[in-house]
């Protein structure tokens, strides 16, 4: 991976619609073909999304998985959660299961990917990321190995005029330190919606938090740990990449870094033991 530009196969997935209005029949009906080729009845594997008001973003999202080259027969599933937006337009295009859900927030969202997902093995992904083609065999060969109920990986920013990529490999340096760190007590912390995976009966038995709330991602790791342990999937080649929306958030990477240093340091010790048994559902943590 390169520290001064983006990676060559990312320019695959850069289509700058600015509206629906704007993509081509053509386009869903080359993602289609490759999806038909993937799709499953029997899958093994369901890939669960969580969208609200992603319209556009999905495009790089769902073209980037229909480039999958898997072993394993797999089904994608989105829950549109209230989407204001033209984003169950676009769904209806694509060859893949799409359902409503009224209950605001990721963990109902993805909740309810679980539960119409028909495949043994869980993989979450946002609908604003790219996934390279090795990721899907990536994290479930890891997720198959004795006593692992879960695994993540690791994920990169695409660089912009705004934000260089030099600027943003520094940045992802420090993330990845400080999930070492955290990971050697507390790995629930590092798992993101954007990229893990899990069993889906060790998922349905703990459930998400089925309110708006921040980190349902690793309440759920949590509350999985207890049939097993979680693992990291380090190599580069199944990084997931997403764009700068949370840096941008902040106002600069300058910014951005700043809070979040500020905030890991607060917690450091924090780290080096593990959290205590507490109800994941109702607590603020």
């Amino acid at each position: 991976m390169s520290a001064f530009s983006n990676p060559k196969w990312l320019d695959k997935y850069t289509f700058n619609y600015k509206s629906v209005d704007e993509v081509p029949q053509t386009l869903y009906d080359e993602i289609n073909a490759k999806l038909d080729k993937l799709n499953s009845d029997i899958p093994e594997v369901s890939i669960t999304i969580a969208a609200w008001n992603e319209e556009v973003n999905m495009l790089p999202t769902i073209s980037s998985l229909a480039d999958s080259t898997t072993k394993l027969p797999i089904e994608i599933v989105v829950v549109n959660n209230n989407s204001t937006d033209r984003t169950q337009e676009v769904l209806d295009k694509f060859h893949i299961h799409s359902f409503q859900q009224p209950i605001q927030g990721c963990g109902p969202a993805r909740q309810l990917g679980l539960e119409q997902a028909k495949g043994k093995y869980i993989l979450t992904a946002d609908a604003d990321c790219i996934y390279p083609e090795g990721w899907i065999d990536g994290l479930i060969d890891t997720l198959k190995e004795p006593g692992v109920v879960c695994v993540y990986g690791r994920y990169s920013f695409i660089a912009n005029e705004k934000n260089p990529r030099w600027k943003l490999a520094i940045y992802e340096k420090m993330k990845d330190v400080i999930a070492e760190v955290r990971h050697q007590k507390r790995p629930y912390l590092n798992t993101l919606g954007m990229t893990m995976g899990f069993i889906r009966e060790q998922a349905l038995k703990v459930g998400y938090v089925m309110k708006h709330v921040r980190g349902e991602d690793g309440r759920l790791t949590f509350d999985l740990m207890q049939f097993g342990k979680v693992k990291q999937v380090k190599d580069a080649k199944y990084t997931t990449w997403t764009g700068t929306r949370t840096i941008d958030q902040d106002g600069s990477l300058f910014k951005a870094v700043s809070n979040r240093v500020v905030g890991e340091l607060k917690k450091i010790t924090e780290y080096f033991k593990p959290h205590a048994p507490h109800d994941t559902k109702s607590s603020d943590n």
